[in-house]
C-alpha cells in the first residue's frame, strides 16, 4: 500500500518551533556535558577517544550516546555522500518502514527528537493520525534533520580500510579524510546490516556474468528490465521489494523462487517485543539466547503485508514454493535455472534476495586478526535439532558490544572494537540495528565505554582527586567559639 503524500499545508515554522523546544530540552538536561576524558598524545600525535564508523541511524545514536556520556573527543566517518548514509535511499526499496510509526527509535529518550514530533511539527496532528506507515525516503529526511539539529559532525566520503594495533591504541587506515591514518582508543563499528559480513551470494551464480544477475543490495537499473523476464530468489522483505520495483518498471514477468514449502506469515518477535525482552535477552545464558534466535531464524520473519500486496496486485507476478535453486547457466538466449526437484525455468535476469552473511572472517578491515575473533560456534554447541551454521558465525560478544578473542592473548586489541551493528544480534539482541531498541543499545554503549575509559585512566582520576583544591568554603561562613566556662560548683 502506497503511503499518503504529506499535506500541502506543511510549513517550516512548526519545525522551527520544535527545534527551539528541543534546544531548551537539551539545555534543561545540561547537554552537552563537559568532556571528562583526559587528552592523550602518542609521539606528539593527538589520540581520539573513539571513532565511529557509519553515519547512519546506529552511528548517530552511538555518537549521541557518547556525547551525553561526556565522551566528546569522538570522530564519526561514513564512506557515502551526505544524505545517503545507510540503506534508506540506496538499496532499500520498500515503500514504507515495517516498524510502527509510534516507536521512538533513535530519539534516545528525547521526545522532541522523535520522528512523531518531527512529522507533526510540519504536517499537523490530523496528518499524523492519517499516516499508516513511515515512507522510506521520509525516514532518511528525518535522520538528516536529526544529524543537523544534534550537530553530529559526520565526515562523509571517508572509508575505513584497515585497523592495526599500536602501543595499546588502534591505528585506523582511512581514505578520503585528508589524512591517511587516525589514532584512537576505541572503535565503534556502526556499519549496519552487512557490518560484520557481506551480501550472501549462493554458489550457483559462481562464474555467471554479472550482467545477468544482481544481489538485492546492488545498484540495479530497473528501467533496463522493462519487457524482460525476471526471477527473484527468496521471499523475504528485500526480495519482495526488488520484485515490486521490477514489476513497476515494466518487467514482462517476475517469478519468486522460494525454497520453503509455504509462505511465512507470523513475525514471532513482534508478539514478545518489550523493554523486558530487550534487557532480558542480554542476560540469558547461551542456551536460551541461541534457542530464541534460532527459532526466529527458522520460522523466518515474513515480508510486510503491504509490500507483498505491492507485488501480488500485478497479474504477471508469480510465487513458486518448494523450489530451491540448484543451478543457473546461460545459453545464447536466456538463463536456465535448474531446481532440486529436476524442473527448470528460463528467465532473462536473476535477483538474489538472499540477505547477508554474518562472518567477521570476511571483513578485510581486521586483516588476519579477523580469525582471532571468537564466534558462537567456538563457544556453544547446540542440542540436536537446534543446529544452525548461520548463528554459529555470529561473533560472541562481551556485554558491552566488544569483540572477544578466540585464544586469550592472541589479539587483545579487538577488545577495544565495538560491534554496534547487526552482528551483535545473537549476543545482545536487536539493540544495534533495528528501530525499536536502538536507543537502548546506545545507552548501553555510552555507559560501558565511559566505564572502560574511566578505569583505564584511574591513575589520572585518582591524582585529580588529590590535586583538587578549589575551596567550597572561604572561611568567612563561620566564627570559632570557645566552650562556655564550666558553672561554679554549688556549696552545700
Amino acid at each position: 500500500m502506497t503511503a499518503p503524500e504529506p499535506p500541502l499545508s506543511a510549513h517550516s515554522s512548526g519545525l522551527a518551533q520544535l527545534e527551539t523546544r528541543l534546544a531548551r530540552d537539551l539545555q534543561d538536561l545540561c547537554y552537552p556535558p563537559a568532556n571528562w576524558v583526559p587528552p592523550r598524545e602518542q609521539d606528539g600525535e593527538a589520540v581520539v577517544d573513539a571513532v565511529i564508523v557509519g553515519g547512519g541511524m546506529c552511528g548517530l545514536v552511538a555518537w549521541l550516546a557518547l556525547s551525553r556520556a561526556g565522551i566528546r573527543n569522538v570522530r564519526i566517518i561514513d564512506r557515502n555522500p551526505q544524505g545517503r548514509e545507510g540503506p534508506w535511499v540506496t538499496y532499500a526499496r520498500m515503500e514504507t518502514l515495517r516498524s510502527p510509526k509510534t516507536l521512538t527509535g533513535p530519539a534516545s529518550g528525547l521526545p522532541s527528537l522523535t520522528f512523531q514530533a518531527w512529522y507533526r511539527a510540519q504536517y499537523g496532528q490530523a496528518a499524523w493520525d492519517a499516516l499508516d506507515k513511515i515512507p522510506r525516503p521520509m525516514w532518511m529526511d528525518y535522520l538528516s534533520w536529526y544529524r543537523r539539529v544534534m550537530q553530529v559532525p559526520v565526515e562523509n566520503g571517508v572509508a575505513l580500510t584497515r585497523v592495526e594495533p599500536e602501543a595499546g591504541l588502534l591505528r585506523l587506515h582511512v581514505s578520503g579524510a585528508g589524512q591517511s591514518t587516525i589514532l584512537t582508543r576505541k572503535l565503534v563499528m556502526a556499519t549496519g546490516r552487512d557490518g560484520t559480513g557481506a551480501p550472501q551470494i549462493p554458489a550457483f551464480v559462481t562464474g555467471l556474468d554479472r550482467a545477468f544477475w544482481a544481489h538485492s543490495s546492488d545498484p540495479i537499473d530497473f528501467a533496463a528490465l522493462r519487457g524482460k523476464r525476471v526471477a527473484v530468489v527468496g521471499v523475504g522483505a528485500s526480495a519482495i521489494d526488488n520484485a515490486a520495483e521490477a514489476l513497476e518498471a515494466g518487467a514482462a514477468e517476475v517469478r519468486h523462487l522460494i525454497r520453503r514449502p509455504k509462505m511465512p506469515t507470523v513475525n514471532k518477535f513482534m508478539g514478545i517485543g518489550s523493554y523486558g525482552f530487550t534487557c532480558g535477552f542480554a542476560g540469558m545464558d547461551d542456551a536460551w539466547r541461541w534457542r530464541f534466535m534460532n527459532y526466529s531464524f527458522a520460522t523466518q520473519t515474513p515480508p510486510p503485508r503491504g509490500s507483498t500486496l505491492r507485488v501480488s496486485r500485478h497479474p504477471n507476478a508469480y510465487f513458486h514454493f518448494g523450489k530451491p535453486v540448484a543451478s543457473v547457466r546461460r545459453d545464447a538466449a536466456a538463463l536456465e535455472i535448474g531446481f532440486a526437484d529436476g524442473t527448470r525455468l528460463e528467465t532473462d535476469f536473476l535477483i538474489l534476495g538472499t540477505g547477508f552473511t554474518v562472518d567477521p572472517l570476511s571483513r578485510s578491515e581486521f586483516g588476519a586478526a579477523a580469525d582471532a575473533i571468537q564466534l558462537w560456534r567456538d563457544v556453544y554447541t547446540p542440542p540436536k535439532g537446534e543446529e544452525s551454521r548461520d548463528l554459529g558465525l555470529f561473533p560472541y560478544l562481551n556485554p558491552d558490544f566488544t569483540f572477544r578473542e578466540k585464544v586469550p592473548g592472541e589479539a587483545p586489541w579487538i577488545g577495544n572494537v565495538y560491534c554496534f551493528n547487526y552482528g551483535s544480534t545473537v549476543s545482545l539482541g536487536k539493540t544495534s540495528g533495528d528501530i525499536p531498541a536502538v536507543s537502548i543499545g546506545g545507552e548501553w554503549l555510552g555507559r560501558e565505554m565511559a566505564r572502560k575509559l574511566y578505569l583505564e585512566d584511574i591513575g589520572h582520576h585518582w591524582q585529580a582527586l588529590q590535586d583538587y583544591a578549589i575551596p567550597e568554603l572561604r572561611g568567612d561562613e563561620w566564627q570559632a567559639s570557645d566552650l562556655p566556662a564550666p558553672a561554679a560548683a554549688s556549696v552545700a
